[in-house]
């Protein structure tokens, strides 16, 4: 009896581990799907006249002590750089946002209307696929949990486990596909968007690491699930050639 429960325990383990990484990666994919930090950078920003009691050096300042007289004649000697001011900005799928130069806060765009007109259909694209990649790692970690939690037969949970790798490899693939074309939409934006979005320096946030680890994640369940399932037939078949050799010796010798 020993020998039957070893296989079964580790199986159960396995299944666990497939699992819990499906759900890992199905968090990770959320969070990083509703986010917009994918792209964080900085613009250089114009900037704008103080007025009132405006000070610092987010704005330019007048040399009239007057700056109400309109009769009096304002000369702004900053050049180059000094008229520009650095903020942040990070961007998503969805949206876009960067800092006000005057206010605290932040002004946020839809990111899609950024998006030059060539490029907004292949954006769909990656929207979809990323939405069908979520949708697919739900249903590879609702399979598993019920291969986890009912079992009938061997047979039964051997279907439940194919169905399941396919699912997650499809997902996996499906995951890929949508970040590379998200990044492929993004530097094309970078390149062709609009003057007022432009970023001078940008790199890759943390959702876009959190997508990545996702299909990683994914791609890790998938493995452990293939495996599970090629440990299970190649245990089935030793069962089977071991009961054909019994069946054999039985039949050779049948007063023993």
């Amino acid at each position: 009896r020993m020998p039957v429960s070893v296989p079964a325990a580790e199986s159960r383990q396995r299944a666990s581990a497939a699992f819990s990484l499906n759900f890992l990666s199905l968090v990770f994919s959320i969070t990083a799907f509703s986010s917009s930090y994918w792209c964080e950078g900085m613009r250089k920003v114009a900037k704008p006249f103080c007025t009132g009691q405006s000070k610092g050096d987010h704005c330019i300042h007048f040399n009239s002590p007057d700056a109400n007289n309109s009769n009096a004649v304002q000369y702004i000697w900053e050049t180059g750089d000094d008229k520009f001011v650095d903020r942040k900005f990070h961007a998503g799928i969805w949206y876009s946002c960067e800092e006000i130069v005057s206010e605290e806060g932040e002004k946020c765009r839809s990111f899609i209307s950024l998006t030059p007109a060539a490029d907004r259909g292949v954006l769909w694209l990656s929207i979809a696929a990323e939405l069908l990649y979520i949708i697919l790692l739900l249903t590879g970690a609702i399979l598993t949990s019920v291969e986890m939690c009912y079992y009938s037969t061997v047979i039964d949970g051997l279907k439940i486990n194919a169905f399941s790798a396919v699912v997650t490899v499809l997902a996996g693939l499906l995951g890929m596909v949508a970040h590379m074309m998200y990044t492929t939409v993004f530097q094309m934006t970078v390149n062709l968007g609009p003057e007022d979005w432009r970023p001078h320096t940008w790199d890759y946030g943390w959702s876009y690491c959190l997508a990545w680890a996702s299909f990683a994640s994914c791609m890790a369940a998938a493995v452990t699930t293939i495996n599970k399932y090629t440990k299970t037939i190649l245990v089935l078949k030793h069962k089977r050639k071991m009961l054909e050799r019994s069946l054999k010796i039985k039949y050779k010798f049948p007063h023993h």
